[in-house]
This record gives C-alpha cells, structure tokens and sequence, in this order.
C-alpha cells in the first residue's frame, strides 16, 4: 500500500530537491528562476562620486535606485575620475558615476542608462551638462514643478558628442 501524499506537496518536488536543483543550477551557472531572484541581483550596479553635501546627487541616486539600479556612493572624488576617464570639462555636472563600463555624468534619466547599456555604443557614456531643472534629481517640490528642455549627450571617444535623448 502507497502512503498518502498531501496535495500540495504531490504536484511540487520536495523542498531539499528544490533547494538540491538551486544550488547545482548555480554550480554550473545556470540562471536561477525568477522565483528565486531577488530584484538586488539582477541590478545592474551603478558606482557614483560626489559631494557629501548635494542634495539633489543623493536624488538622482533615489532615482536610479527606484528604477532598479544597486548604487554604490563614495563622498568625493568625481573631478579625479572625470579626468582619469578623459571627459573634457564642458560635459561635467556635479556627480560621476561608473555603470556597465560607461561614465555617466550629472542628472541622466534612468531609462537613458538602461538603454546605453542595451545598445552598447562605442562611447565614453552619458552626460547631462549642468544640472537643468526637471532632470532627474532637480525634479523636487523646491523647482515648483518647474520642467526646463535639456539633452542627454553620448559623449565619443575622442570628446565629441551628439544628442542621445531629448527631454522637452
């Protein structure tokens, strides 16, 4: 005679086979499930220098965190990597931050980032020159809704640019 299963468990293997089939499919690297993802591991990770001081760089972080990027912050640096990276002076904002190889620097909107990184262009990376209000960051209740047009530029290799998105 068969012993009685209960029903949830005879339609799903147990428990340890799961946990067993998880831990083999990471061995040989094997995506796990999205049941099994958390939102944190499939981020793609953003890495950001600025002054301790700017409110509107720890908004533009908020921004990309809740567009699903993991932010990395480091309280100074960015004119030092700027000119490690080779962005000439006329691109720069008040934060630089390091994402899927590319530099991407002041108030850029998320969804320019995600779709840098799902196009891979030759490029230096993303920059929104100055910090335009209605930007990413420079979008809080102190601007009064205020929205001013702006350019998100992809910045070549060799310091030229041309305009990757306009926000109107």
């Amino acid at each position: 005679m068969k012993p009685a299963t209960h029903p949830s468990t005879a339609a799903h293997p147990p428990r340890r086979t799961a946990l067993r089939w998880l831990a083999a499919s990471a061995a040989a690297g094997v995506a796990a499930p999205l049941w099994a993802r958390t939102p944190a591991a499939d981020a793609p990770a953003v890495e950001v220098w600025k002054d301790p001081n700017c409110g509107c760089c720890g908004d533009w972080i908020a921004h990309m965190q809740q567009s699903g990027f993991q932010v990395t912050t480091h309280d100074s640096g960015s004119n030092a990597v700027r000119a490690k990276l080779g962005l000439p002076k006329q691109y720069a904002s008040c934060h630089t931050a390091l994402v899927g190889g590319y530099l991407v620097e002041g108030h850029v909107p998320a969804a320019d980032v995600k779709r840098l990184l799902k196009e891979k262009p030759k490029a230096l990376g993303l920059a929104v020159p100055g910090m335009p209000v209605g930007s990413p960051g420079m979008d809080g209740p102190v601007y009064g809704g205020r929205r001013d047009a702006y350019d998100t530029v992809l910045v070549l290799r060799d310091g030229s640019s041309r305009v990757f998105q306009s926000h109107r």
